[in-house]
């Protein structure tokens, strides 16, 4: 059985005579030094001891110290190589290092040791992350030199995550071959077939796909795994997710008035959207989908305005993403005027911004101060901090918000909601 303080000279001598109790004091003190230094073998140098105060371990050191009588409290200059031309007369691989290990019962100096290995496994990762983007197209949005792809990767904490998987060159292979076969712009290609044999490979969430995105730079700043996929050319189940519509319908689609289409992201990347049933009509951004619910239960008692008996609404059922932000954005081209609203929270603040930046000429919906304070029915003061640069379209309401120091939800708004849907108008823009 392998010794777990040393490399097996223990199986080699009798270690006994040199493991009594009353030296002790003398290992355990050296093995303190073997892990101040980093040497596990302490060979070389000198090392200053303090002698016990127990006349009987001192005693049991004099053969192996030598030289004048120990006293107690004195701090005795040991001179290692002459300690280990001692222990050598046991055996010629018995270092005061191994003696130390097996009194102290523990293997020395581990940090260096732990320090050494981190270092020649950084540098092995180095070798292998350069070779393996070394090549790579050059219409990849990230930066592939090697010191800024390794600087990327450090500072999102994939370094020390590579160093400690076991798998981490066959990781690193991979997501290499993945940034190969990645088509040039504006070619596109499904996720799931870029790794022959395995189209679950680079699901949401498994190592290998934050791998990818991290070495292309494409991750983090807030942005969603499907927005990072797509600056890369690739499409994440594209048949799933998107916009809900009601009364908003894609050019030359003929469906119910009172009917809710989701359009998938693959539908809204070439969207052309019909023209509003009169000029300057209201198209209503939500975030929810009980705000779609309730419109569509207008939209079916034939209660809504225009000339189609309608509401006319969009809802992100969330985040909006860069495809659905830019979809909404094209209903100004065909005449439509767009209206935006959230959540009064800072996620909800965020998709406002987001729609806002999107559709400059849009107006929020419901988004003030006023709505805010008429609907935020609890208060917690500290628990919530907006700031000014979070509400742009008003200011006060950043102020408002802190103050309250709690979200309001569209839920709490909807009659007002389905107010301004009956009426084609929003209110309180």
């Amino acid at each position: 059985m392998t010794c777990p303080w040393c490399d097996g000279v223990c199986q080699e001598t009798d270690l006994a005579p040199l493991l009594h109790p009353d030296l002790a004091w003398l290992w355990n003190q050296l093995a303190d030094c073997a892990d101040r230094r980093g040497d596990p073998e302490l060979t070389s140098g000198s090392v200053g001891l303090k002698m016990p105060s127990a006349p009987e371990e001192r005693s049991a050191a004099v053969g192996l110290l030598g030289g004048r009588p120990l006293s107690a409290g004195q701090v005795r200059r040991v001179d290692l190589v002459r300690l280990g031309d001692v222990l050598a007369r046991r055996h010629p691989r018995l270092t005061p290092g191994v003696a130390a290990a097996h009194g102290a019962r523990r293997r020395l100096a581990q940090r260096a040791r732990s320090r050494a290995e981190q270092i020649d496994a950084t540098a092995g990762l180095r070798r292998s992350l350069t070779a393996a983007i070394s090549g790579l197209p050059e219409h990849l949005p990230g930066e592939m030199d090697p010191d800024a792809v390794w600087t990327r990767l450090h500072r999102a904490g994939w370094i020390s995550r590579l160093i400690a998987d076991d798998d981490r060159e066959k990781r690193i292979t991979l997501a290499a071959g993945v940034l190969a076969r990645l088509p040039r712009p504006p070619a596109r290609v499904d996720r799931r077939v870029l790794i022959p044999g395995d189209p679950h490979a680079l699901d949401e969430g498994t190592v290998l796909a934050g791998l990818v995105l991290a070495v292309a730079g494409v991750a983090g700043a807030g942005r969603r795994t499907r927005e990072a996929w797509s600056l890369l050319g690739v499409d994440c189940d594209n048949l799933l997710g998107g916009l809900l519509v009601l009364g908003v319908r894609p050019l030359s689609w003929s469906v119910p008035g009172d009917a809710v289409l989701t359009l998938p992201p693959r539908e809204l990347l070439r969207v052309q959207w019909q023209a509003p049933p009169k000029p300057g009509a209201w198209a209503f951004v939500t975030e929810n989908p009980s705000v779609m619910t309730a419109a569509a239960e207008l939209a079916a008692t034939g209660d809504g305005p225009g000339t189609d008996g309608t509401a006319h609404l969009i809802c992100t059922a969330g985040t909006p993403s860069d495809i659905e932000t830019t979809a909404i954005s094209l209903l100004t081209a065909v005449g439509w005027r767009v209206a935006v609203r959230a959540d009064f929270d800072p996620s909800g603040l965020a998709h406002v911004r987001a729609l806002l930046n999107a559709t400059p000429d849009a107006a929020p919906w419901r988004m003030d101060t006023a709505a805010y304070t008429d609907h935020c029915v609890t208060a917690s003061a500290g628990a919530l901090e907006v700031a000014v640069t979070d509400t742009p379209w008003d200011p006060d309401l950043a102020s408002a918000m802190t103050r309250r120091g709690a979200p309001a939800y569209e839920e709490d708004q909807l009659s007002e909601l389905i107010g301004d849907l009956c009426s084609g108008e929003p209110g309180a823009c």
